[in-house]
């Protein structure tokens, strides 16, 4: 029997290599919900990985197809969702993913984030001299945001994927208090 959960969609947010994903996975599995990752469903959708729809449509026409997306998405019922790390960037994406479902929050340090993303290619916005400098602007922007959003958050600094799955379900549980109990790491 699958454990009684407070929300039957679940969406993750975070910063690129916070592993929004990976834990995804976990989670869905172990809440038994079907599991979608926005940014994998775009590059299903369009043929084209991320690099090559920013190198054709610039980031505004990524953020564009993204907040579309976000807004289909966020309407299913019984998900995980592992969003974009910018998809907190636009104001209507940030309040449906608040008013549709639990938001989670990913946090790790943007070091941890570089040592994850450091040999990824697929990552755009990290094509250039200094991607721990762009990783630490970045964390500057949009960490108020997803804060702003996030019912609970826990950090994955330095730690085990299965554990922080297993932690986020623990939270997730009437059992042990619901989605109330926020964490700041």
């Amino acid at each position: 029997m699958p454990p009684m959960i407070a929300s039957n969609k679940v969406f993750l947010v975070g910063p690129m290599g916070a592993g929004k994903t990976t834990i995804g996975r976990q989670l869905a599995q172990s809440l038994r919900l079907s599991f979608l990752d926005s940014d994998h469903e775009l590059q299903r959708r369009t043929g084209v990985d991320i690099p090559t729809i920013f190198e054709f449509e610039g980031e505004a026409g990524f953020r564009l197809r993204e907040k579309n997306l976000i807004d289909e998405l966020t309407q299913r019922k019984r998900i995980v969702l592992a969003t974009g790390g910018g998809s907190v960037l636009d104001r209507e994406s940030r309040q449906r993913l608040a008013a549709r479902g639990t938001v989670v929050y990913l946090h790790c340090s943007p070091q941890q984030q570089y040592e994850r993303t450091m040999k990824d290619k697929n990552r755009p916005l990290l094509q250039l001299e200094d991607p721990l400098a762009r990783l630490q602007a970045l964390m500057e922007e949009r960490e108020p945001l997803y804060r702003e959003i996030a019912d609970i958050i826990v950090s994955t600094e330095n730690r085990p994927m299965q554990s922080v799955a297993r932690d986020i379900v623990s939270r997730l549980t009437p059992r042990s208090g619901g989605a109330s109990g926020s964490n700041n790491p």
